[in-house]
């Protein structure tokens, strides 16, 4: 299913409770290790399991697929897709993304090959303080005009990006392909 028109420039997700269901800097305790080439799942130093919520692998796929063709038909421009997290744990949260491999799309079939996580971000703004500042950050780096970004985390507080024209989806049980359709509507 493709992204409908008009479409965001930016895409970004909180990690913890949005993506995955656990808080990375409380719940988790490294060294992180993956067996073997376990698709989905990551464990710490205690065998705890990090995983992405059933939906989001297919939704980074769908993202990172659409490709839009500007009306010069030679520019292309493809969706940013950003992480935001406020952890206290941002060494942990980027171990975790580099190790977590994400299962090929469904349409591949057995021959696709898993991709870590953090291969379909283009944008990390992983450390402790205000989403505004992760936003801020993002909007100088990109050049992504705010109203042109969507926001997904589970934390109604973060809602605070609106004040820059942010567009927020709140997401309180995390990311499903039906929250996602529904952002992708405001």
């Amino acid at each position: 299913m493709s992204i409908p028109e008009p479409h965001p420039q930016l895409i970004a997700f909180d990690l913890d409770y949005t993506l995955w269901d656990l808080w990375i800097d409380t719940h988790v305790t490294g060294p992180l290790r993956r067996h073997k080439n376990t698709v989905n799942e990551v464990l710490d130093k205690h065998g705890e399991s990090i995983s992405f919520y059933d939906d989001v692998p297919h939704i980074l796929h769908r993202i990172q697929a659409h490709v839009f063709v500007q009306e010069s038909e030679e520019e292309v421009e493809k969706v940013v897709i950003a992480a935001c997290s406020r952890t206290h744990a941002p060494d942990l949260a980027h171990q975790c993304l580099r190790m977590l491999l994400v299962p090929p799309p469904k349409e591949h079939g057995p021959s696709g090959i898993p991709r870590p996580a953090i291969e379909f971000f283009n944008e990390l703004e992983i450390y402790p303080g205000s989403k505004l500042k992760h936003f801020k950050a993002l909007h100088e780096r990109t050049g992504v005009p705010y109203s042109e970004m969507l926001f997904f985390d589970d934390e109604h507080r973060n809602s605070e990006v609106e004040k820059l024209g942010v567009t927020f989806v709140h997401v309180p049980r995390g990311l499903t392909v039906d929250n996602f359709e529904r952002g992708l509507k405001e």
